[in-house]
């Protein structure tokens, strides 16, 4: 009951606001300008220039993704600075992103149109968004909870859906590769009426493919209806939906350091290897969303808005795993299965607006926003009979499947944040608070028990800019995080919550009338109570204390009318600062320690090759370790891209264009990285796409 009246509470406050503004207004004749969706930073969560957000952001834009062949916003983001995103190697099932060096926050730092995607972590409810459906993904990086609440330290991904268009258009796509992949896409939008009052979207996607580990499938349906209301000039409401369904998967299994990256008994294993089998080896997602967005404009330059999403998931997870060398040629197998039932509400109320205190401009931001997520998961675990890595026979049956729990994960979060963003001539100053009120219960419906974890957790951020007339503009910043879990120790209890604090220095330069920018950060970032576990299978724990540092390093932009770059490198250390004795002052797994990429891509615009698109990439990983003791150093690998377009109305066909893109070019067998001795993931092999497009 309490969490009823709490929300409607939190409904209600904007809704009263625009009530009692409203009342106010005359009927005095205004020259007034009709009210369209800004794109917001997700670093402010106001319309902020990159040039003036003092901390490391990087905007990956449609034609960028699109051009590089990206399929999920973890390859999306792959040229990047800051950003892991092979963390499971070839497995598409997840978008893990780890930023800055932190993988406990690369399944629970996504954002869409900003609101979190509050799926469960401490279970197999992990949501995606296809790219197909989106307009940008913008990377923030550093800690984020001052606008947020609950996030990593090491940052968070903002993506930005499409949305409907009073200009009509549309597009449509076919597209087969390699490994049996095939699908379609398309997109339509336009004005309803004559007056350019509502305009509507429809977007949809098909995709298959057979994974790398044959048998299993990787399949996909996914369609999103939108609309926009233009209320009135100075009132807009958008609602949207995004309905997605995975009935396969696809794989997500490890397999042992030894016989991976190193030989076993003399052998290596082959990297297309299915260690399970294919009657009991299932992953279906079905994700259903619903939301909205409603803003007003007054006439003083003031604008509250107020945005709210529903979702509702099912999983059901069945996999049969590799556990260890049995002998020189087996491997031990066991049995996990997950049915998963979750739902979740997330809601923010914004008011902002421009006031002056005598030389000095106040852009402000005044929030309350609330989520809560319950999430009923059923899992079992079993035995399977051991398996011939290298002369692999199936058909197994189980030794043994039970049901080990029944729980219920249940979170709620109440935040009030409010954001200053002082000018002064070319200085910039950013102050910003809030307060988070977080509650976590799981309940143990076999023991009928229950953990609660209720705690308040103040958030800050302070930062400081200097705009010179050259287009350089350095900064400095000091941020705080907050990041509670549901993760339960090997006694049912609820872990601590991570707290993190950031220091960050950085340098942006944009050439005046340029659309390229240069940007380059160092940071620290120092988190207690980090939770962690040796196997996947092992209980969580609490450890002391972890810290990461690094230097970032990026141009993107147009340098000129045919050639355009997206270049990045990354250096980043992270340790156990305080940890056991076996793990201090040892390096995090999932944490590259160089990363460097570039992505060029020409344009021919005369001539016999006149609508030529040649873009190529390169994406190189030094320095990852092979488990907390760090035992080993994964072999470094470098990966080719490729992609080549043509603009077919160049002969004829208006509107139409084909694109091949060549993913791992080179087809290198690699290890992308390992949670232990026992779980490390191939990387993907070759990828070969054609598509041909029409766009209306």
């Amino acid at each position: 009951m309490f969490a009823k009246t709490r929300l409607a509470l939190m409904i209600g406050i904007t809704g009263g606001m625009n009530v009692s503004v409203l009342a106010q207004e005359t009927s005095t004749t205004h020259d007034t300008v009709v009210v369209t969706s800004q794109m917001q930073s997700g670093a402010t969560k106001l319309e902020t220039p990159d040039i003036e957000t003092p901390q490391a952001v990087s905007i990956v834009t449609r034609q960028q993704y699109e051009e590089q062949g990206a399929t999920s916003v973890r390859q999306a983001v792959s040229y990047t600075p800051g950003v892991y995103s092979n963390q499971i190697g070839a497995s598409n099932r997840f978008d893990y992103i780890v930023l800055r060096g932190f993988s406990d926050g690369s399944l629970d730092n996504v954002y869409l149109d900003g609101l979190k995607l509050m799926g469960d972590t401490n279970s197999h409810s992990s949501l995606v968004i296809d790219p197909w459906f989106l307009d940008s993904v913008e990377v923030v990086r550093g800690p984020a909870s001052v606008l947020y609440g609950r996030s990593s330290p090491g940052g968070i991904v903002a993506l930005n859906s499409r949305k409907p268009s009073f200009d009509p258009g549309g597009e449509v796509k076919l597209f087969a590769g390699n490994n049996n992949q095939r699908g379609a896409a398309f997109d339509v939008t336009g004005p309803v009426d004559d007056n350019d009052r509502v305009a509507v979207r429809l977007t949809g996607m098909t995709r298959y493919a057979d994974s790398q580990f044959d048998p299993l499938k990787e399949q996909r349906y996914a369609i999103a209806p939108s609309l926009t209301w233009r209320i009135t000039d100075q009132t807009r409401l958008e609602l949207m939906a995004y309905l997605h369904r995975d009935p396969e998967g696809g794989s997500h299994s490890g397999l042992p350091y030894e016989g991976t990256v190193t030989p076993h008994a003399g052998r290596k294993i082959s990297n297309t290897f299915f260690e399970g089998e294919d009657d009991y080896d299932k992953y279906d997602r079905r994700e259903n969303m619903v939301g909205y967005n409603v803003e007003h404009a007054f006439d003083s330059g003031w604008s509250v808005r107020q945005k709210l999403r529903y979702l509702h998931t099912k999983v059901n997870l069945n996999q049969v795993y590799a556990a260890g060398w049995l002998n020189d040629t087996e491997l031990n197998r066991g049995y996990s299965g997950s049915d998963e039932s979750l739902s979740a509400i997330t809601l923010d109320n914004q008011i902002d607006g421009s006031v002056d205190t005598g030389i000095i401009n106040h852009r402000l931001l005044f929030g309350v926003d609330y989520q809560r997520r319950s999430n009923n998961v059923t899992a079992s675990y079993g035995s399977f009979p051991a398996i011939d890595a290298f002369n692999p026979v199936y058909g197994a049956d189980p030794l043994s499947i039970s049901v080990y729990s029944r729980e219920k994960h249940k979170l709620e979060q109440t935040g009030i944040y409010l954001q200053d963003q002082m000018s002064l001539d070319r200085w910039r100053l950013t102050l910003g608070g809030r307060h988070d009120q977080v509650k976590i219960t799981n309940v143990n419906k076999i023991n009928d028990t229950r953990d609660t974890l209720d705690q308040d957790h103040f958030s800050s951020r302070a930062a400081l800019m200097y705009l010179f007339d050259s287009g350089f503009a350095p900064y400095v910043s000091y941020s705080t995080a907050f990041t509670p879990t549901s993760f339960t120790d090997e006694y049912g209890k609820i872990l601590q919550p991570m707290k993190g604090k950031q220091w960050e220095a950085g340098l942006k330069f944009q050439p005046e009338g340029s659309q390229t920018m240069y940007s380059a950060s160092v940071y620290r970032i120092n988190q207690k109570n980090i939770a962690t576990k040796v196997e996947p299978t092992d209980p969580y724990r609490s450890i002391g204390e972890i810290e990461s540092e690094g230097v970032e390093l990026e141009a993107v932009g147009q340098l000129t009318d045919n050639l355009r770059l997206q270049a990045a490198y990354t250096y980043n250390d992270i340790r156990y600062k305080k940890s056991s004795a076996e793990e201090q002052g040892k390096r995090a797994v999932y944490a590259p320690r160089n990363q460097a990429s570039a992505w060029l891509s020409y344009d021919v615009k005369t001539g016999l090759f006149n609508g030529l698109t040649v873009g190529s990439g390169v994406r190189y990983v030094n320095g990852i370790t092979s488990d907390r003791q760090n035992t080993h150093t994964l072999p470094s690998y470098t990966l080719v891209d490729l992609a080549v377009g043509y603009d077919l109305s160049q002969v004829g066909l208006k509107g139409m264009s084909a694109q091949l893109n060549v993913n791992n070019l080179t087809d290198k067998r690699y290890v992308a990285a390992c949670n232990s001795l026992s779980y490390c993931y191939f990387g993907a092999e070759r990828s070969i796409v054609g598509s041909v497009s029409w766009a209306f």
